[in-house]
């Protein structure tokens, strides 16, 4: 019966409600002007933070009426004003009142109503498209639909100080992308924006100071014009400084911060000047320390991470400014259990929050620890780090996930933190579920990850490999992703160094001979690289070169001529003829060589190529095939001479450039001599 009931119940108390809202509608379609204008106001007056009045007025068709007496030129100008008021209110309710009002064309006639020449009206159309695009739910790109937009903007800006405020946080909040940048730079944002900078209205001048961090973010030609903009008589990156002085608000200074670190980041000011190393870093430290508010902290330590992110010695600066390493152990302890928030809202807000922390966290350690082996050291020895990180891997959040995992990769370029910290806390397990289903930028990292852990004196290495990874690797090499790829083949080729043969037997099975030719062919070379050193280190040991040749000899051989054929870096040609110098160290695998007089050609010219790496690589392989203790040594030596490699021999000796002439390879091979076993290094 309850069911049977709640539907007319739900009819009954949504009819009340719209029947309330009906009669604020109704009187926008009277005839008489003064009694619209009344029922306009009165509209205003019922929506002032009544979201649910809002939202029934928009169901019930007040905003298409709304914009069309905005439009009206036979409209007073106090209506008109008036609308774009209300219109301005019901936007400042919920994501679906923007929706509603951005379905209902409201973006263009504001627009529109910035043509007209009293400034009244003109403000609170501002205002109205200020709350509208500061919304997540609004695509920018209306701004930017009709070229003439931004310029008149540009002309508003000058009106007053409330269009200042309202014009350049508009900009702020809708200059999304590169060619955003542009835009606002092709039309004069810089000489406009700069001299609100100095406006006598704090807000204003916040807002200009937010244009220029997004107009400066990774854009090298606006941080260059901003180096020598002058404010005043001042310098702006001075203007920026003074806006970081303890004095001033915590906003302002975190803003001129990221305004300067983003200038250094694009190369516009050294990471040694002293506005860098003396100012900001110094005040983005500060807004670490707890006592600052959860999103200061948040944004301080993000932005501290990418202005030194780079830069060593800004690293070992921060590293030892305020005890920094130990401040940010706060962030995972956040709010304590007692907590200093009285605020219950603040409370509640930063728990919902505090996630934001610990990503930030993870993503200055990263930074701080991306060189510096003491750094490392301790960051790795901070209270309970690594099972922090370890948490990290396995957090809901994906972007602490991705933060945790930056930060295990950041530490996992030291050897010491392989054999230690890694060993003891088995980051390995989580680091292989990570693996197993993450979105692709988190792949990316744990797979880079993985790379190092797979490294021959890291003591993960072996349990990684009795848990099955070959498989997944092997499938990170079919991705769509070239970086996916990268790190699958470079992890295959980290664990086939000096691996066993069973080990290397299980590689080439699980990759397969198509997938790793087609691998050689990969249109990045990067992938082609990586797969090059894969090569070397399957073909290294007598009995493993040969084993793998006499499976796939033809079509390893086929590769090597195709890349030799081709258009390749010398770097390629010279990995592809490494591979063939370990081929002609095997016991019978030289033979592929030494029946294809084709091969020889291309060795033999390679060794007369007019670069040295080319020259030297090419006559790794005459040493191997020449040594004098091996069966066939002889007629080798023999055909050899034949073909006139002797004679180029003579001519490498006679070089000017010293590694090729002083060098002893070209001895042992004159003198039908011995082979080094460097010559067959592994990567």
């Amino acid at each position: 019966m309850a069911c049977l009931l709640e539907a007319p119940l739900r009819i009954s108390v949504l009819s009340e409600v719209t029947a309330t809202s009906r009669h604020y509608v109704d009187r926008l379609f009277d005839p008489d002007p003064q009694k619209v204008l009344q029922g306009v106001i009165d509209m205003k007056n019922a929506v002032i933070g009544n979201n649910k009045q809002k939202a029934n007025l928009i169901v019930l068709g007040a905003v298409p009426r709304l914009l069309y007496l905005l439009q009206q030129s036979s409209s007073s100008l106090e209506l008109r004003t008036e609308c774009a008021v209300v219109l301005g209110s019901l936007a400042m309710g919920t994501e679906n009142n923007i929706k509603s009002l951005v379905d209902c064309h409201i973006i263009p006639a504001l627009l529109q109503g910035l043509l007209c020449p009293e400034l009244i009206f003109i403000e609170v159309c501002l205002r109205c498209l200020r709350t509208v695009f500061i919304s997540p739910v609004t695509p920018v790109q209306l701004l930017y639909t009709d070229p003439t937009v931004i310029p008149h903007l540009m002309s508003l800006l000058s009106r007053s100080q409330r269009t200042q405020e309202y014009i350049t946080q508009i900009f702020s909040h809708c200059c999304k992308t590169p060619e955003h940048q542009t835009v606002l730079f092709n039309h004069g944002a810089i000489q406009n924006i700069a001299p609100l900078l100095i406006s006598p209205s704090y807000k204003v001048r916040m807002q200009a100071l937010k244009c220029f961090s997004v107009l400066a973010y990774e854009n090298t030609q606006v941080s260059m014009t901003l180096v020598n903009v002058l404010v005043d008589g001042e310098l702006l990156s001075q203007v920026f400084v003074r806006m970081m002085q303890r004095d001033q608000p915590i906003e302002m200074q975190l803003t001129a911060a990221k305004c300067l670190t983003y200038m250094c980041r694009a190369g516009a000011i050294r990471t040694d000047d002293s506005c860098v190393v003396l100012k900001t870093l110094p005040c983005l430290v500060r807004m670490c320390s707890k006592e600052h508010l959860l999103e200061e902290r948040v944004e301080g330590a993000e932005t501290l991470a990418y202005l030194m992110e780079p830069d060593v010695e800004l690293q070992r600066i921060a590293s030892t400014t305020d005890h920094l390493v130990a401040m940010l152990a706060d962030y995972f302890k956040y709010p304590s259990s007692v907590s200093a928030i009285t605020d219950i809202k603040r409370l509640d807000h930063d728990l919902k929050h505090a996630h934001e922390l610990r990503q930030a966290a993870f993503k200055l350690y990263a930074s701080l620890g991306s060189n510096d082996e003491d750094i490392r050291k301790k960051i790795t020895e901070t209270e309970n780090m690594m099972d922090r990180i370890v948490s990290g891997l396995s957090e809901s959040s994906i972007k602490v996930r991705l933060a945790a995992v930056r930060c295990l990769h950041s530490l996992s370029r030291s050897v010491q933190q392989l054999r230690t910290s890694f060993h003891d806390h088995a980051v390995w397990r989580p680091l292989m579920k990570l693996l197993q289903n993450a979105p692709d930028e988190v792949l990316v990292m744990a797979s880079s990850t993985l790379c190092n852990l797979l490294l021959e004196f890291s003591p993960s290495k072996e349990p990684i490999l009795e848990s099955g990874v070959i498989e997944l690797l092997c499938s990170l090499t079919q991705s769509d992703s070239p970086a996916l790829r990268v790190n699958g083949i470079w992890a295959l080729m980290n664990m086939a160094f000096q691996a066993e043969q069973k080990v290397k037997v299980e590689i080439v099975r699980s990759l397969g001979t198509e997938q790793l030719f087609r691998l050689l062919s990969d249109p990045d070379s990067n992938v082609l690289m990586k797969t090059l050193g894969l090569l070397r280190n399957l073909l290294s040991t007598r009995p493993h070169i040969d084993q793998i040749m006499s499976s796939h000899g033809k079509q390893i051989m086929q590769a090597v001529t195709l890349i030799l054929e081709a258009e390749h870096s010398i770097e390629v040609k010279e990995q592809t003829l490494c591979i063939l110098a370990n081929i002609a160290d095997g016991n019978t695998a030289k033979e592929l060589i030494m029946t294809n007089d084709d091969m020889l050609q291309k060795i033999k010219y390679y060794m007369g190529h007019s670069n040295v790496k080319l020259q030297l690589a090419a006559t790794f392989c005459i040493s191997n095939l020449i040594w004098n203790e091996e069966d066939g040594s002889q007629e080798r030596q023999d055909k050899l001479r034949e073909m006139g490699f002797v004679d180029i021999l003579h001519k490498l000796t006679q070089a000017s450039d010293p590694n090729l002439c002083d060098s002893p390879l070209f001895c042992v091979c004159l003198s039908k001599g011995i082979n080094e076993s460097a010559w067959v290094s592994l990567l």
